[in-house]
Formats: C-alpha cells, sequence, structure tokens
C-alpha cells in the first residue's frame, strides 16, 4: 500500500513539472511566429499602434507583434546596420528611396504583386526597380497651394497661379500692389529643384543642360535678379517660407494640409483669409507626392506573417482610422473612395486639403525615382542653383559642369 502511494505521488510530481514546465516555455518554441516591427517616430499614436497590433494578434494567435518605434533621424542608419546583420526585424517602415538603395543592393525580399491588389496602382508604380516592387505602400501625402485671398485680390487676382509660368505672369504686380511676395521657392532644399524639372522631363544628367532646363534655372534667376522672390529663397527651407506666410509677406505657399493647423494656432488672422487649390504644375502637368513604406528584409524570419500585417495595417479600416487622426492619405483604393477623401464642407480648410490632395494622386507620372548617388546629386543641382542666382554666370556653362559631374557620379 505504501508503495503505490509513492508511486502516485511520483507520478502527480512528475505532471506537475511538466505542465510548469510547458507552461514557462517561450510561446515561439511552441509554434508562434514573432514579427519584429520598427516605425519612424510613431510614439505620438501609441495608442493607434496598440490598438491595431492587438485586433490583429487577436485574429492570428499565432503571431506575435514586437513594435519598436525609432527616432526619424536615425532610422537610415539603425535599418542598414540592422540588414547587415543575421538577425534584422521582419518588417520596416522606410521612406521609397532608401527602400529603393537597398532593394538596388539585394537587401529586400521581393512582394508578390498578387498581394497589392488593392492600392493605388500609381503609387505602386512608383515603387518600381526594374519591374519589381520590394515595398508595400502605407501612407502618402501630396502638397496643395495655400494662399491668402485677401492679398491676392489686392493683387487683382481671384485664383493662386496654377503653372510655374503664372507665377512669373503674377510675381510683379503682387509685389507692387501689396508688398509681398507671391511665393518663396525653397530651390535649395532636398530635391525641390529635381522635383520642379521632372515636371518638365528633365530627369536625368543628359537633359541637364538642355534649352527647357535652362530656361528654368534663368525663370528663378529672373525672378531673384527683379526682387520678386525673396533672397532667402537660395538658402532657406519651408518653414521659413511658412513663416513669412504666417506673417503676410508672402501670399502663396505648397505645403502638406497639417500646415494648416500651423497656421490657425500662430497666425489666426492670416488663417481667416486662407484657401486651398491644388498645387502648382509644369508642362507635364502632374503632382509631386511623398509616401512611406514598408519593407520585408531579406534576412528576416518569419516574412509571410510579416507580409500579412503589413497588409492588415494597409487595409481600409485602418488607413482610414489613421489617416483621421493624422490627416495623411491613405495608400489603399478602396480606402481612397471612402467620402472621408471626396466630400468636404467648404468652410472646413483641412477637409478640402485633404480632398484636393488625394485627387493629385492620380496623376503622379512620371515620378521622379530615387537614383545612384542622391543625395550628392541633390547638391549639385542645389550648387548650380545658387551659382546661377547669386553670380553673374553663364546659366549654361554652369548646367553643363553639372552634367559632366553628373555623369562621373553615374560612371
Amino acid at each position: 500500500m505504501k508503495k503505490n502511494l509513492i508511486i502516485i505521488i511520483s507520478i502527480i510530481t512528475l505532471l506537475f513539472a511538466s505542465f510548469i514546465a510547458f507552461s514557462i516555455t517561450p510561446r515561439n518554441v511552441l509554434g508562434e511566429k514573432e514579427v519584429v516591427f520598427w516605425t519612424l517616430q510613431m510614439n505620438e499614436f501609441t495608442s493607434y499602434m496598440t490598438d491595431v497590433i492587438a485586433k490583429f494578434e487577436y485574429e492570428n494567435p499565432d503571431i506575435k507583434i514586437k513594435w519598436i518605434d525609432v527616432p526619424f533621424s536615425e532610422g537610415e542608419k539603425r535599418t542598414l546596420a540592422a540588414i547587415l546583420s543575421n538577425n534584422p526585424p521582419s518588417l520596416v517602415n522606410l521612406n521609397p528611396d532608401f527602400s529603393s538603395v537597398l532593394a538596388q543592393k539585394g537587401a529586400l525580399e521581393e512582394i508578390n504583386t498578387e498581394s497589392l491588389i488593392d492600392f493605388n496602382k500609381q503609387l505602386l508604380k512608383s515603387l518600381e526597380v526594374d519591374g519589381k516592387i520590394y515595398a508595400i505602400p502605407w501612407y502618402a501625402t501630396s502638397a496643395v497651394t495655400i494662399y491668402n485671398k485677401k492679398l491676392l485680390t489686392k493683387a487683382g487676382f481671384q485664383m493662386p497661379p496654377v503653372t510655374y509660368e503664372n507665377y512669373g505672369q503674377y510675381a510683379k504686380d503682387v509685389k507692387q500692389k501689396t508688398g509681398a511676395y507671391i511665393f518663396m521657392p525653397t530651390i535649395t532644399e532636398n530635391d525641390t529643384m529635381l522635383k520642379v524639372l521632372n515636371k518638365y522631363g528633365i530627369n536625368s544628367s543628359n537633359k541637364l543642360d538642355s534649352d527647357e532646363s535652362v530656361k528654368i534655372f534663368n525663370f528663378y534667376r529672373d525672378l531673384y535678379k527683379q526682387n520678386l522672390i525673396p533672397e532667402e529663397s537660395v538658402t532657406q527651407t519651408h518653414r521659413e517660407a511658412l513663416e513669412k506666410y504666417m506673417s503676410g509677406n508672402v501670399v502663396t505657399i505648397q505645403a502638406g494640409a497639417n500646415f494648416l493647423n500651423m497656421i490657425k494656432e500662430n497666425a489666426p488672422n492670416v488663417y481667416k483669409n486662407t484657401d486651398i487649390a491644388p498645387q502648382a504644375v509644369g508642362k507635364l502637368g502632374q503632382n509631386d507626392f511623398s509616401m512611406m513604406n514598408f519593407v520585408i528584409p531579406k534576412r528576416a524570419k518569419n516574412k509571410d506573417a510579416a507580409l500579412k500585417f503589413a497588409l492588415f495595417l494597409t487595409n481600409e479600416e485602418n488607413q482610414l482610422e489613421l489617416a483621421k487622426l493624422t490627416n495623411v492619405l491613405a495608400t489603399n483604393e478602396k480606402a481612397l473612395k471612402n467620402e472621408f477623401y471626396n466630400k468636404y464642407d467648404e468652410k472646413d480648410l483641412m477637409a478640402k486639403a485633404r480632398v484636393t490632395s488625394s485627387k493629385q494622386l492620380y496623376k503622379i507620372e512620371p515620378v521622379l525615382k530615387s537614383i545612384k548617388n542622391q543625395k550628392e546629386i541633390n547638391t549639385l543641382i542645389n550648387t548650380a542653383v545658387q551659382m546661377i542666382l547669386l553670380d553673374s554666370v553663364d546659366t549654361k556653362k554652369v548646367l553643363d559642369s553639372a552634367r559632366k559631374k553628373w555623369d562621373k557620379l553615374n560612371g
């Protein structure tokens, strides 16, 4: 009897030990897939992100999301270091330019286009690298023209310029009748000048010294020499342009809808006279835009689960929820057809800007795509702009020299 009792106690002890061992075994050992997910400076929307993650994990109990938010300034550096290691994150939020560089180096997983049928087709096409796609669009922005109705009317105009040429036609009357500038182009900020050139079909080194290109550079030079754009146009950024708009020294700015909140808070009297129109276009009529996307590193673990989560983040419901929090543009076609992007009250400037900018996503081709040595080429073009505007130099010669340097970078 005593022997049987000892056996029973031993069996119970073993079963209990097994239960404890099972309970404390890491969940991923039991078949759970962990997706390490990096975003860029989304900590302001922690509540949204944690809710979406919780919903996904509830619907997919075999997948665990480990979310890490990275400061924007460190995004590229940390991503590159992680990708060079043998243990990169499963899903990373990047901009298309850097994503394209990584794709060209063979560091990213190709995305099956069949899984991307719900996205805006033009945005998808903009992500192509050698005819293949290595990224999933998350959200976009597209600048609109924000303008001061009161100053524009004082200058004798009812609507803001539609094309860059129109800006030149408005400039003298606006300056003479209001004392303000029609715009502050900030043409040496990042790739601003390259984007302008792209709107005229100038998107490669062999077109940089063309007659059309010379004409565009001289357009800005003439405005500058005649004091029809601020002197700071060759050195300052859109932030300074916004300051000038809020102080009434500039009549129009090209900016995202989020700038309206800054104007409303910091210059309420200017905001009362502010309205919205589509962004300025060039000869080809396309619009600029910016976008954020997701990529899956080639060496990442649980890539199928990462793709599933990325598509969940970008479905109609989740994109609309994010858009309502941030006023960004959805990339999901179903979301873009929602009334949120198609209806607005004329008194609601934010809504008007959102609807206006969302329509611009259907006319973005040809897109200015990231190219090899992009930062160096930006510097090259911006230096040429400064030389042409500030010095008495021949525009054609400056652009010939810049073209040769661009060719060397390509070589």
